[in-house]
């Protein structure tokens, strides 16, 4: 895993081979932040990173500048990993152990980015579940943007709030606002 850009441009990070995990690619995700970026200031922005995993999103976004970044895994291990490699580059994301179902239920944040990549293996019903929730409980930003990775087997251009899909390699991107 690599930070694409940024203050630590090009930093190779190796995550402990045991988590479950599998990180967005560098090509899915250098694409993903070149449309991020001509909407927001990554300096000023909130975000949420859901199935946060190895913080392969939760890293790039900070080095990019963003102060305020939370990640959200449930298995401990991702969240030693982000803890120790967020403290080790000086970068402020709270890393919390949490199921992301039971996150999104009790939270009151607004977030301006909110970025989910669960397991390609999870239902279609549980990816609905995750943009029905953020929406219901109006956890974006007036102009922020909810992201899902799925594979490209799912499609979710029929729910609410869908804006549009970019297609990387063997990823997806789904936007909502």
């Amino acid at each position: 895993m690599r930070i694409i850009s940024g203050k630590y441009k090009g930093k190779r990070l190796l995550a402990p081979k045991k988590l479950p995990v599998r990180p967005t690619t560098d090509m899915a995700k250098e694409a993903l932040f070149n449309i991020l970026n001509n909407s927001f200031f990554f300096e000023e922005i909130k975000v949420l990173d859901l199935f946060a995993g190895t913080g392969n999103i939760s890293f790039e976004f900070a080095s990019r500048g963003a102060q305020d970044i939370t990640a959200i895994d449930a298995h401990l291990g991702c969240i030693k990993f982000i803890s120790k490699t967020a403290g080790e580059l000086g970068f402020s994301i709270n890393a919390f152990k949490n199921d992301v179902f039971s996150f999104l239920s009790k939270t009151r944040e607004r977030y301006d980015v909110i970025f989910a990549d669960p397991p390609y293996d999870l239902e279609i019903s549980e990816l609905q579940k995750i943009a029905n929730t953020v929406f219901e409980k109006d956890l974006l930003m007036d102009d922020g943007v909810l992201v899902v990775e799925h594979s490209p087997q799912i499609d979710l251009s029929t729910e609410p709030r869908f804006v549009e899909q970019r297609k990387y390699g063997s990823s997806v991107f789904s936007f909502f606002e």
